[in-house]
């Protein structure tokens, strides 16, 4: 009898959820900060050192400059910047959406320090003198602007004017700088046309007042930025630029709307192939995939989160890999119906067998995110922060949502007679026997021998290692200025580009590239690359010039030789600790030679990953080390899987005594987790390669990363993992003479093998 009010509860539930997603989801996009990598802005690391000789650069000093920058960026009117102190010596800035770059970088980098001096360079005020906040643009008689400076004594005014007047003509000037610096000179830079100090007006009478004005050839903006520098007050101590990265407002637009456009292409051939293959468990799915989505967007705004491009590839990214859960289950499901199990029956034991596998799956992937967070720059930050997030979701999403809306058509009977509707063929069901377990059924892919096959496998994946080492040895890595330090630049304009065009632009601003690429669908972005850090002024000269040829601002990119040797020593500990981590996790919840076996796997994955970048010529930058790092956790997810079936059927035999037995063993686990394992690896390769079609340029190299370690990852999980571990196991097989794989007290499938 079908119990009518399940389905009914399910309908409500569905329409619920629906509406409050509905209703909600404008807000929370809206809620959402965008990284300046989408709206556009930029980001500089500073290194805080000593203004005067002998200062100590304290704590207390840098989140003195780190609180003078910010208020500094509050007169650029930029919502939500970020700043933060790194290192205990670094402050790392970020402005998304700031308008004129060139203006925001002067506000941040001058350091403010106002001084009178005399025609000698004697100083005579000082910055101290002023009132905080005193400072403000206004006009003089003549509507020119000024500069009016509120003073804590226009008696102590009085008196250096008065020592100014008695020095006579024509010294009778009073000079004034704005970070005036030892070995500058009044009468060196008097007769330029443009020199560093401010204004040297003559004093004709001794003045009284607390209010004097500064008269500089101002234009309005000129005037007020002046004003704001002042208010905000003097820095402590001398920033220099080690990092920085800026992006035009329209590559940040174009970035995000062709990401968005290959996410929706990705997810949608995810929906249709995930209800293709397993029907109504299918329907089931996108429900809960649906709903994943939007619980991530929901907890991203609820961290006050910045979204990123890697980010939102993350999230793509996640949606495939959150359909693995689903599929773990939808297969466990259709293994215990074609043994001939009643459809409840089922939905238990293959709910019940796959929640293991699906956590412990889960734990890699999360050990790979945590280790990339830790290690990471701002914008991997931010692709770690949202595949954590997706990890973490898509658990709860796959084990308890789709268990719930299952669950309730499960238990009202509806799905009894209708086993069709999980994917499985008449022809494929079995009789019920107590004695019949899924391990002894057919499979699809009962023709292949993977161990007996195995030196084939072995010797191809040697063959390859060695070829990629030759091309290695003879091409290197192309590695980006993250790694080598340098500077980046890229050029976007409605027309067409020629290297000879890029190359007259940038002998116009007397600089050479060492290289020029020429790209997009109509040759219209320029990317040059120079082997040298380029300073702020000359990265501002280029936004300017840039700018006013071709309408739309550059992407600079500077990396100093200091942060490039850090960059690539921490991705040489996130991949060692991401290794090491995911061999103690194995180790403890499988066993040693599985988790040997992981890490050679995982260690061929990443070679591969790395021979075919040196052979293509592709940029290694620091999103390629992202780029590993996740398919590190993906393919030990696999590889785990895999595994996890192993265990089972080691303990359904609970003794093995022959290699015949061993090796039956692990053929039978890869031909039952196969079918699982291509689906799997399809529904990722669909986001992936909907990146690389139609996502934006600056993820490119990002995305083919990822498409070479999923076909990689697959091969070796389905190849060289489980056989690797059979070889292992035979030899402790040979000295032992027998192993016992099953233990009375304890029958859960939690229990390691021993």
């Amino acid at each position: 009898m079908v119990k009518r009010s399940r389905i009914v509860t399910f309908l409500l539930l569905l329409i619920l959820i629906g509406g409050a997603m509905g209703m909600t989801t404008q807000t929370i996009l809206g809620n959402i900060k965008l990284g300046l990598d989408l709206q556009g802005g930029f980001e500089v690391l500073y290194q805080v050192k000593p203004a005067q000789e002998g200062q100590e650069i304290t704590p207390a000093v840098v989140s003195d400059t780190a609180q003078a920058l910010d208020r500094r960026v509050n007169v650029l009117g930029v919502s939500e910047p970020v700043i933060q102190v790194e290192n205990g010596d670094r402050i790392r800035v970020q402005l998304a959406g700031v308008e004129d770059q060139n203006q925001a970088r002067e506000i941040l980098s001058t350091e403010a320090q106002l001084s009178f001096r005399d025609v000698n360079d004697n100083e005579l005020l000082s910055g101290a003198d002023l009132v905080e906040g005193g400072s403000s643009q206004t006009f003089d008689s003549n509507n020119r602007p000024i500069v009016q400076l509120e003073l804590r004594s226009g008696q102590q005014f009085g008196e250096v004017t008065r020592q100014v007047l008695e020095m006579g003509q024509p010294n009778n000037r009073l000079v004034i700088w704005l970070d005036y610096e030892e070995g500058d000179s009044y009468a060196e830079e008097v007769g330029k046309e443009e020199p560093k100090f401010i204004s040297a007006p003559a004093v004709s009478e001794v003045l009284t007042t607390n209010t004097p004005i500064i008269e500089g050839g101002f234009t309005i903006e000129e005037a007020q930025t002046l004003a704001d520098l002042l208010n905000a007050g003097a820095l402590p101590v001398e920033l220099e630029e080690i990092y920085s990265t800026s992006v035009g407002a329209s590559f940040g637009l174009m970035a995000m709307d062709q990401t968005i456009v290959a996410g929706l292409i990705g997810i949608s051939l995810i929906f249709l192939f995930i209800i293709a293959f397993y029907r109504f468990p299918g329907v089931i799915g996108v429900v809960t995939l649906s709903v994943y989505i939007y619980l991530i967007l929901l907890i991203f705004d609820w961290l006050n989160g910045v979204l990123t491009l890697p980010g939102i590839a993350a999230l793509i990214l996640g949606v495939g890999m959150a359909i693995d859960a689903n599929i773990i289950t939808y297969e466990r499901i259709k293994e215990e119906l074609k043994i001939g199990k009643p459809v409840r029956d089922a939905y238990e034991a293959g709910s019940r067998s796959s929640l293991w596998t699906i956590f412990d799956a889960n734990v890699t992937t999360l050990l790979a995110g945590i280790v990339l967070f830790y290690f990471g720059t701002s914008s991997v930050k931010g692709f770690a922060t949202m595949l954590l997030i997706s990890i973490v979701v898509s658990f709860i999403t796959a084990v308890f949502g789709t268990r719930l809306f299952m669950s309730l058509w499960v238990k009202s009977g509806f799905l009894d007679k209708r086993k069709g509707w999980f994917g499985v063929k008449k022809s494929e069901i079995h009789e019920y026997k107590d004695d019949v377990d899924s391990v002894d059924l057919p499979t699809k892919f009962d023709r292949f021998d993977f161990v007996s096959n195995r030196r084939k496998f072995f010797i191809l994946s040697a063959a390859l290692i060695v070829a990629g080492m030759a091309v290695l040895a003879i091409f290197r890595l192309n590695l980006g200025i993250d790694f080598t330090a340098g500077t980046r630049m890229d050029v976007m304009t409605d027309t067409s580009l020629t290297e000879e065009v890029i190359q007259e632009d940038l002998a116009a601003l007397d600089l050479e590239a060492s290289n020029i690429t020429i790209s997009g669908e109509n040759q219209e972005v320029g990317v040059a690359r120079f082997t040298e850090p380029l300073g702020p002024e000359k990265i501002a000269e280029i936004n300017s010039y840039f700018t006013d040829k071709y309408g739309s601002e550059p992407n600079v990119s500077t990396v100093d030789p200091i942060i490039g040797e850090e960059l690539a020593k921490n991705a040489l500990y996130a991949l060692a600790i991401a290794s090491l981590g995911i061999i103690l996790y194995v180790s403890i919840r499988f066993e040693l030679y599985m988790a040997l076996a992981s890490v050679v796997a995982l260690v061929h994955d990443a070679f591969f990953i790395i021979a075919v970048f040196s052979l293509l010529r592709l940029e290694v930058d620091i999103t390629f080390i992202a780029a590993v790092l996740t398919i590190i956790g993906y393919s030990i997810n696999d590889t785990i899987v895999t595994f996890d079936r192993i265990r089972e059927n080691l303990r359904k035999q609970k003794l093995i005594e022959t290699k015949e037995q061993l090796a039956k063993v692990v053929n039978q686990s890869l031909r039952q987790t196969l079918g699982r394992s291509v689906n799997t690896v399809l529904t990722v390769v669909f986001v992936v390669v909907a990146m690389i079609l139609f996502g934006a340029s600056s993820i490119l190299n990002f995305s083919i990363a990822l498409l070479i370690g999923l076909i990689a990852g697959t091969y070796s999980s389905i190849f060289i993992a489980a056989q690797l571990w059979y070889v292992l196991k035979k030899r402790e097989l040979k000295k032992k003479g027998s192993i016992v794989t099953y233990k009375e007290k304890k029958e859960w499938s939690d229990e390691p093998v021993v």
